[in-house]
């Protein structure tokens, strides 16, 4: 996977010529279109890559769908450059139904369940060079990326358009309400479950793509997410049981080239600088360019557009040790990089130099500079992040004895160590105050991983915040607004479908 990845052309056309009162064929054999691709197995492996290459797309996770998840959250802050104006008013809480970062996402992810259906209808018509084992696998792949896809949009917008068959005419899908996008999403994950195999089954240029486990996980997160528990625990426990995971001994394998893939990742987008070249500008996905602009948005001498946050900046322990897991994240004036051969002063860092910059995902610890060019893979999901999860919904269904041996893993880390909860700053005697010690490993062991933004949303639904952490958070954020285009466009859709507030 970690290769160039196939962009289909799919030409839909209908057409009849006449001849001597004959209807010819109107089917062009050279012509890619539904009635000609899908015949071979590695047609059907190509279809479901280009699903997988929407992901790598500017309006995903190329750039915007980290610029989204960490500008709502309160892991960032603005940093040396001035934010674009849509950034800014996400940031700040003062966007509309037509900020553009907003309508990317939604595009992004629209753009995947449309591939993903182009997979599910045609897997049936491939008859040559295929295997029923190879067909299971990438209807199951194309299930987990369009499952994905519409947890991401019912956790954030609420209740979209379900669309389970490729678009064919402009005619538009009504929006359905949250709880049936949460159930597309259930429904599309279990069917990936049943049909993926174990990481361990993938080698070579297969590696990265979507496992049994990397679905049980998306489950997993909307189960918590809808604050089902004993559901999100069961799938945990599958994780856990497989065999398959482990933590690195060395926090920071998990951002950097390379240690990719390694035993700590459940499931990762695949980038790499050798098919760069166009930077991925191109917001619809059809430019190749497995590449991420997030060192260059984030690195400290850099644009620098985005910081950490005061919030988590203070979250980290400082007694009776400071979290190692604070120097791993950030960078600070006087670090070193460049393979050790720089260091970082103030001429070199834009804006308020005494705050930090970001660590995670920059390629400068072995360069001089950033680029848009950065093949850093991006992680999905981690094994912390399952074991994080995992007590959680052990201290919600058994409480904080079941909890603290998943909640101490991470702590228990090789280049960590700190020590094991209780302590005396986040005790762990009652549910209550586990969840808070939870709360708390999750933001400085995940930090900047575009987690938090949904974190905060699934506590502040279940009422386990103790405090509001984003100061200028309204009850109207609590939804992403439809984006205007979608409710321009969508024939089915009126003003009345809008979230309250836009």
């Amino acid at each position: 996977m970690k290769s160039r990845s196939t962009f289909l052309a799919i030409m839909l056309s209908a057409g009849l010529v006449a001849c001597d009162e004959e209807i010819l064929n109107p089917v062009n054999p050279n012509q890619l279109g539904t009635e000609t691709f899908y015949k071979t197995g590695p047609q059907l492996v190509a279809a479901v890559n280009a699903v997988y290459a929407g992901l790598q797309a500017n309006n995903l996770y190329n750039r915007e769908y980290f610029f989204l998840q960490d500008l709502l959250s309160d892991d960032n802050q603005s940093g040396g450059a001035q934010l674009e104006a849509p950034r800014a008013q996400v940031l700040n809480h003062v966007f509309d139904a037509s900020n553009p970062l907003v309508e990317a996402n939604w595009r992004g992810w629209y753009r995947i369940i449309h591939r993903a259906n182009l997979v599910l209808e045609n897997a049936s018509q491939a008859t040559d060079d295929i295997t029923e084992d190879l067909r299971n696998r990438v209807i199951g792949e194309a299930y987990f990326l369009r499952g994905l896809a519409y947890y991401e949009l019912s956790t954030l917008w609420g209740g979209v358009p379900l669309m389970t068959v490729s678009a064919v005419s402009p005619e538009g899908s009504p929006r359905s309400s949250q709880e049936e996008s949460f159930d597309q999403a259930k429904n599309d994950l279990n069917e990936a479950i049943s049909r993926l195999p174990l990481k361990s089954a993938y080698s070579g240029s297969d590696v990265g793509r979507a496992t049994k486990g990397a679905a049980q996980a998306v489950a997993a997160k909307l189960a918590l997410f809808r604050g089902d528990y004993a559901g999100a625990k069961a799938f945990l426990s599958e994780i856990i049981n497989s065999g398959q995971y482990d933590l690195t001994a060395r926090y920071s394998d998990n951002f950097e080239e390379e240690n990719e893939n390694n035993i700590e990742s459940v499931w990762e987008i695949q980038f790499s600088e050798d098919f760069g070249a166009n930077g991925g500008w191109n917001a619809d996905g059809t430019d190749i360019a497995e590449v991420t602009f997030r060192g260059q948005e984030y690195g400290p001498n850099a644009w620098r557009n985005v910081i950490p946050g005061e919030n988590l900046v203070n979250a980290f322990e400082t007694t009776p040790k400071e979290d190692p897991r604070k120097g791993f994240s950030f960078y600070r004036l006087g670090d070193t990089f460049n393979a050790g051969a720089s260091v970082l002063d103030e001429s070199s860092v834009q804006g308020d130099n005494s705050k930090p910059s970001w660590k995670k995902y920059q390629t400068i610890y072995k360069r001089a500079n950033e680029n848009t060019q950065s093949g850093i893979n991006f992680r999905v999901i981690r094994y912390a992040d399952v074991l994080l999860m995992m007590a959680e919904a052990e201290n919600e269904t058994s409480g904080p004895a079941a909890a603290l041996p998943y909640l101490n893993r991470t702590r228990n880390r090789a280049d960590v160590m700190m020590p094991p909860y209780p302590t005396a700053q986040y005790p762990t005697g009652t549910k209550e105050q586990t969840r808070i010690a939870i709360q708390h490993e999750r933001q400085v062991e995940l930090g900047g991983e575009q987690v938090r933004n949904r974190d905060i949303r699934r506590w502040r639904r279940a009422g386990f915040l103790q405090s509001e952490p984003i100061a200028v958070y309204a009850e109207r954020y609590n939804l992403l607004p439809l984006p205007t285009a979608e409710l321009d466009n969508n024939s089915a859709l009126t003003n009345a479908d809008q979230n309250p507030g836009y």
